[in-house]
């Protein structure tokens, strides 16, 4: 089975009842042709990288379909309409073959991080930093270094 991705773009003045009756209709269109949904995502509203017929916005739409055919038919209904703005239909599953194929001749090897030195060495009674001798105190320290300058 082949796997695809469709995704397209309404235009924003697309009435959000039109962009339903679209939508089901080029999924019905895929499922003709013998495809299986196995994937829908509605992107939403959203901002185009550059004008497309002076929109600045649109209503993106993804499918993932399996196939044993192609989708040239949805492919030219998408083409012909004049809602939609811009689709791409991408096979993606030689990707998952080429990316299957790699880690298996490149296994990756299990990694263990290594405990931080506070937790690997075992805390005494006392904090490490108490020193038994007192720190001297810079108030009382300041004269001496005075009389012995």
């Amino acid at each position: 089975m082949r796997t695809y991705e469709v995704l397209f773009i309404l235009s924003p003045q697309v009435p959000e009842e039109e962009a339903t009756t679209l939508i089901t209709e080029f999924r019905g269109v895929a499922e003709k042709s013998g495809a299986v949904l196995k994937g829908e995502e509605p992107w939403g509203r959203r901002r185009l990288a550059y004008p497309i017929e002076k929109f600045n916005d649109g209503h993106y739409h993804l499918f993932v379909f399996e196939s044993d055919g192609s989708l040239a038919e949805l492919d030219r209904r998408m083409r012909i309409s004049d809602r939609v703005l811009r689709h791409m239909i991408v096979r993606t599953d030689l990707d998952h073959k080429r990316a299957d194929k790699l880690a298996r001749k490149n296994p990756k090897k299990e990694r263990v991080r290594p405990l931080p030195a506070s937790l690997t060495t075992p805390q005494a009674s006392a904090p490490a930093s108490v020193s038994a001798a007192p720190e001297a105190d810079p108030q009382t320290a300041a004269p001496a270094d005075a009389e012995n300058a």
